[in-house]
């Protein structure tokens, strides 16, 4: 008898539990298939729990989620809740209570897809992000002085700690070298060296773990350089590592030369209980319309398999069939873009 995953499925708002829906169909697509046991449990975490009680989510709610294998999302946010405060306690909160240090984004131009970019195909735009998921401005070092007044002063600090930065410098280069891209394994430090000072801390660690990997190469660039280069020239990027607040960014940029912000998986892990889900919001305006986009829910609900529960052939069958369908036109229009 195979082992039981325990799996958390957290629907969410708006679109979210329609595009949950249909990943949890890949799983069960894949327990048959495969003869695995997933054991899911449905949690009703979410705006409207929030406008009924006050919480968006059970004061014990880490404790409970530290028992399952995985957690599944839809998607976060709702227009009667004011901005903010589901995206701390369902995303930040979850992240580093669970020290998800690890936020996995890769960005990949499926065939029959098409890219807002000119003569871009498939074989341009193919690398992942990993970005650090605890620090920086999201750590919660904010606040405010004479609010209300004429006088105030909002605060809000990037904290960097040398362990933060280094395990996710080092899981980087460990993907880098796993990926073995064949056109070379090449690992970009996306950061601000020239302005931002702290981001100093990022360079030496880089620099200091990559003399332990001499396969890989090595790149710095600053990210507004980034920035452009995602556009022109996306196919010199193999793995790139960053900080928390660029890698949020930098991958919705992403998303559009990739053809569409639906088509965007997440993993969000750490050493325990790993958190999936696309990077989309919960596009409020076309919940319920069957208009959804859900391949980035199941491309994630598929990095699950791979990373929480070592079914890494499945997930690779799972982008196959994604891809295939895609390739011979299974699709609708609407599905490049959640609005």
């Amino acid at each position: 008898m195979s082992k039981t995953h325990k799996i958390a499925i957290i629907g969410g708002d708006g679109t979210g539990p329609e595009v949950a829906a249909e990943g949890v169909k890949v799983l069960q697509a894949v327990s048959k298939l495969e003869n695995l046991n997933f054991e899911l449990t449905n949690l009703d975490w979410s705006g409207n729990r929030y406008l009924k009680t006050g919480a968006a989510l059970p004061d014990d709610g880490l404790d409970q989620l530290r028992k399952f294998d995985a957690i599944l999302l839809g998607a976060v946010g709702h227009p009667d809740v004011a901005p903010g405060i589901l995206e701390r306690k369902l995303l930040l909160d979850l992240r580093f209570g669970l020290d998800q240090y690890i936020n996995l984004r890769p960005v990949k131009l499926f065939p029959g897809v098409e890219s807002p970019l000119r003569d871009k195909g498939p074989e341009d735009i193919d690398f992942i992000v990993v970005r650090e998921n605890t620090e920086d401005l999201y750590c919660g070092v904010q606040g405010f002085l004479h609010k209300g007044t004429p006088n105030e002063v909002a605060t809000q600090t990037a904290l960097y700690t040398r362990r933060g930065c280094e395990r996710c410098v080092r899981y980087a280069f460990d993907l880098t070298r796993k990926r073995n891209n064949p056109k070379g394994k090449k690992l970009t430090l996306v950061a601000k060296t020239n302005v931002i000072l702290s981001h100093d801390l990022w360079w030496r660690t880089f620099q200091e773990v990559g003399k332990e990997y001499p396969d890989v190469a090595m790149e710095h660039m600053l990210v507004d350089n980034a920035a452009m280069q995602l556009v022109k020239n996306p196919k010199k990027f193999d793995v790139v590592v960053t900080a928390n607040l660029f890698g949020d960014i930098l991958t919705d940029e992403a998303s559009q030369i990739a053809g569409s912000m639906g088509m965007l998986a997440s993993a969000s892990i750490g050493d325990g209980t790993g958190f999936f889900e696309p990077i989309h919001g919960s596009a409020h305006d076309i919940a319920g319309q069957d208009k959804a986009n859900p391949l980035a829910a199941m491309l994630s609900f598929g990095m699950a398999l791979e990373l929480s529960f070592n079914r890494g052939d499945d997930a690779k069958l799972l982008d196959q069939a994604i891809e295939l369908a895609l390739r011979e036109g299974v699709r609708r229009a609407y599905f490049w873009g959640l609005g």
